[in-house]
């Protein structure tokens, strides 16, 4: 028999069962001051007393009512709860989110779903779209989010119309902590070593003296001169060459050139400080309001080897070995208000996350693409600043018994900025002195012959602003149907601005000198040193994104133990990106999709015996280039060490998707599921990468004609309580939870016979062919063939006492292709083990507390990105992570 399910039961479904929404916190997480909760009462927060926020909240499930999230759910889920997010004892959403079936997590934060890289996955906030902060995304890279201001996790892998279109692997949506149910206040400070950094030798510069707060005190600004001759329009090759020295004189100098070595870099450090109340509105009302806000200050350093090759087979022609040292400086803070006056009820979240990275590197190598038998000393230093605004409003009013009407509007602005990154290239060889003036001595030439010395500015700012609305109309308990609108408009700035130092006589002895003293006033001034802009004709750009999307969907119980979930959704898309022409060149790139669609999606579910059921879904989905993507404008990515470079002849990838799946729940939070899944992929855009012959790399993006992908799913969670097969006091209340998931992928490129592509480099003339920069039968990049996650720990069911041991495995994927042709660039993830335990403490006065302890990377991956060929290895990045150990304490008023 059908049966209505209550909003308030529906944890975490959210935005799987209706259009996108705000889901939200449980009583028991809202409320530590009544005590640390226990496993049992983790568990019991998904299943009760739950205020959620989910448009077209008219909610019909065909069957008995159950616990288990994933199988209320129409359609394919994955939920991470508060229990689940605090057990795996991640500090950010990335390290949590890569325990669920079938993700992975790449490059610092970017989440890949069933193989396909983070262009096929949409990240919500409260069912909003969110900007980003970084140059080469239009998706948020998840490692911003901390845990601490994040209730729940959705994943949706199945497509439904309430969806935004580019959804190629599937949704993720952050909620945020809501209202209270009681007044709360709790504070959290923690610690953590890392045997690769703290206490070891590393680098570091000094910059400004607020600089562990993650904010610049105003060294770092933008210096007037300079200012003024980027807004006069003026080529810098036009200036005045006194003009130019002028500039470089009012640079900041030895504050932000001069590494220094720290012999023992501190440990980490952060703290949090959450609270909430709320109290009774009239006879039927409640008004809650909750804040957080943290701190965490953490070092890493890498010692990185790094090569490149235009012969795999005959090895490495560069080899470097780079030493860095990061600072990262995190500061974040949620405010949320919320009033419920009966059945309606409306919700205002502000969140502000800023996190700030401060780089300081020296590396040594050789380049036999350059000098042979010369070594190459480069100094690096650099402040990168991401940060991220996000306001959103959320109404659930109810119209009458049947109808209701969901609204909600936000606007977000991100940020980058990247003052004064600093390069210094000194070289030495043995060669004769008199025919060679560089000599056994390291030398800056300032002549990009022999040495370098080179200063970048950029900027970002980006603005979204979205809204949607969602009529919902229950016909009977058998049929509901909902009919939604949503618009969304992001608008980004970038700026880049990179400039080389000249000098054309420059005495060997002052060639020798350090950076700060190389370029003081004194040698500008005496030496006649000048600077050179290679920044391009276009070094500033303008991108939009627009979308109007219309869709209806339609949930029905057509038989007993027989439902469908089945939409359409009509999206139109423009997307734009603009060189500005601040030279006046009378030229100005733009490149512009213009494109709508119409994505269809059904999801079937046929509900066998009691617990057991099968689903089939399939869909069509898009995947569109990111707006970097498409302007040829140079950029260094810090996290790959690697230049990028966008390709303006980009186009939309369209994909079709199918999923059959078989769940079986034996009990709340236990199940066991197999799933399958198709994809076909039109139009995929591929990373590829070139080498000059002096080893200089350079990864760009192209259309692939065609890709498949398919594979299999197995998830397994079970708990066996102790006192089952034992008397034993301590054990008697406890219970092992057992939890593990395997996915298996395969994909391949399809590249035929008179396919075309267009590289950034095409100009005119016929179009290259698309076998000379994809191989057929070649995998997709970022797709890794085999996914591991085993956790397995024993938990206190009466009162806050987990210790849980976390594998995971992740089998080697490509992250680009190779250059001409050679053997494709991997990297191998390996196995990681972890271990986390949860304590309850209570203190004098009856203070309840919570002592966390951690141990990552137990075994000592390593991390590993390489070309193989011949028996020959090229790594172009290889590095330890070492074992992090870290312990905090949570202490609830």
């Amino acid at each position: 028999m059908s049966k209505p399910l209550s909003l308030a039961r529906m944890l975490l479904i959210s935005t799987a069962l209706s259009a996108p929404a705000a889901m939200a916190q449980t009583a028991t997480d809202a409320a530590p001051a009544a005590g640390v909760p226990t496993a049992s009462e983790e568990a019991d927060a998904q299943t009760g007393n739950v205020d959620i926020s989910v448009p077209g909240s008219d909610i019909i499930v065909t069957g008995r009512r159950t616990s288990n999230v994933s199988q209320a759910a129409p359609q394919v889920v994955n939920v991470l709860s508060a229990a689940d997010i605090k057990r795996t004892g991640e500090g950010d959403i990335a390290g949590s989110l890569q325990r669920v079936t079938g993700l992975s997590v790449v490059s610092g934060g970017f989440v890949y779903v069933r193989g396909l890289g983070d262009r096929y996955s949409l990240a919500l906030l409260n069912g909003s779209p969110l900007p980003s902060p970084e140059p080469l995304k239009r998706v948020v890279p998840l490692d911003l989010f901390p845990t601490s201001v994040i209730a729940s996790t959705m994943v949706q892998k199945s497509f439904s119309a309430n969806f935004p279109g580019e959804f190629g692997g599937g949704v993720i949506n952050l909620t945020t902590k809501a209202i209270p149910v009681e007044s709360f206040l709790e504070v959290t400070l923690g610690s953590s070593a890392n045997t690769e950094t703290s206490g070891q030798l590393g680098y570091t510069h000094y910059g400004s003296k607020s600089d562990w707060t993650g904010f610049d005190d105003g060294t770092r600004d933008l210096p007037p001169l300079l200012s003024n001759a980027i807004g006069s329009g003026t080529p810098f090759p036009n200036m005045p060459r006194a003009d130019l020295r002028a500039i470089a004189m009012q640079f900041q100098n030895a504050d932000t050139s001069v590494v220094q070595r720290t012999n023992s870099l501190p440990f980490n450090f952060s703290g949090s400080l959450n609270g909430g109340t709320a109290v009774d509105v009239g006879d039927d009302g409640r008004l809650g309001i909750l804040a957080t806000a943290s701190y965490s200050n953490k070092w890493r350093t890498r010692d990185t080897l790094q090569q490149a090759s235009l012969d795999v087979g005959a090895g490495a022609g560069r080899n470097n070995q780079q030493i860095s040292t990061e600072n990262e400086v995190t500061v974040n803070g949620l405010l949320g208000v919320g009033l419920e006056l009966g059945d309606q009820k409306m919700r205002w979240t502000n969140l502000y996350i800023r996190d700030t990275l401060k780089r300081s590197a020296i590396a040594i190598g050789q380049n036999d693409g350059q000098i042979q038998g010369a070594d190459y000393l480069t100094q690096q230093t650099g402040w990168y600043e991401r940060q991220l605004i996000d306001t959103q409003m959320v109404g659930e009013f109810k119209l009458g018994e049947a109808i209701s009407l969901d609204v909600r509007g936000g606007y977000a602005n991100s940020q980058r900025e990247a003052p004064y990154e600093r390069e210094f290239v000194y070289v030495r060889t043995n060669r004769d002195l008199a025919t060679d003036p560089v000599g056994d001595r390291f030398v800056n030439a300032l002549n990009r012959q022999r040495g370098d010395a080179s200063i970048t500015f950029s900027d970002l700012n980006e603005d979204l602003w979205s809204a949607g609305w969602d009529l919902s109309y229950k016909f009977s308990r058998d049929l509901s149907a909902t009919i939604g609108y949503a618009f969304s408009d992001t608008k980004r700035t970038s700026s880049r601005y990179e400039l080389h130092f000249d000098a054309t006589n420059l005495p060997v002895p002052v060639q020798q000198l350090r950076p700060d003293y190389l370029l003081s006033d004194a040698s500008i001034q005496l030496f006649d040193i000048s600077l050179l802009e290679f920044s391009g004709n276009y070094p500033v750009y303008e991108a939009a994104m627009r979308t109007h999307a219309g869709y209806a969907q339609v949930k029905a119980s057509v038989l007993p133990g027989v439902s469908f979930d089945a939409g359409v959704r009509y999206e139109k898309g423009r997307q734009s990106v603009t060189g500005i022409d601040v030279y006046d060149t009378g030229v100005t790139p733009f490149n512009q999709i213009r494109k709508d669609y119409w994505l269809p999606a059904v999801t079937i579910t046929v509900e066998a015996a009691k617990g057991l059921q099968f689903r089939a879904s399939g869909s069509k989905t898009i995947a569109r280039p990111q707006f970097r993507e498409l302007i040829a404008q140079p950029y260094l990515d810090t996290e790959s060490n690697r230049f990028y470079r966008g390709n303006p002849f980009l186009q939309d990838s369209e994909l079709w998707n199918a999923d059959l799946r078989a769940e079986w729940y034996m009990g709340r939070d236990e199940r066991l599921i197999a799933a399958a899944f198709y994809k076909k992929i039109k139009n995929p855009i591929e990373t590829f990468t070139t080498i000059t012959d002096t080893y200089a790399v350079t990864t760009s993006f192209a259309n692939a004609p065609e890709a498949q992908l398919y594979g299999a799913e197995f998830e397994a969670q079970k708990y066996l309580p102790l006192d089952r097969w034992t008397d034993s006091p301590f054990l008697q209340s406890r219970r092992i939870a057992l939890i593990g998931n395997y996915t298996y992928t395969q994909s391949k490129l399809k590249v035929s016979a008179g396919d075309t592509t267009i590289p950034y480099s095409y100009t005119t003339g016929p179009l290259p062919a698309a076998s000379d920069y994809f191989q057929d039968g070649a995998p997709l990049t970022g797709q890794s063939d085999h996914l591991v996650n085993f956790q397995i720990g024993l938990e206190d069911m009466d009162r806050l006492s987990q210790q849980t041991l976390l594998l995971t495995y992740a089998s080697p994927r490509v992250t680009s292709r190779g250059p001409n042709l050679q053997p494709d660039i991997k990297e191998k993830p390996g196995l990681t083990l972890d271990f986390v335990a949860r304590q309850a403490v209570l203190l004098p006065g009856g203070i309840n507390s919570e002592f966390k302890f951690e141990a990552r990377n137990i075994t000592g991956r390593k991390f590993q990105e390489f070309q193989e060929a011949g028996g020959n290895k090229v790594f172009y990045n290889r590095y330890k992570i070492g074992t992090t150990i870290a312990a905090s304490m949570t202490v609830a008023f």
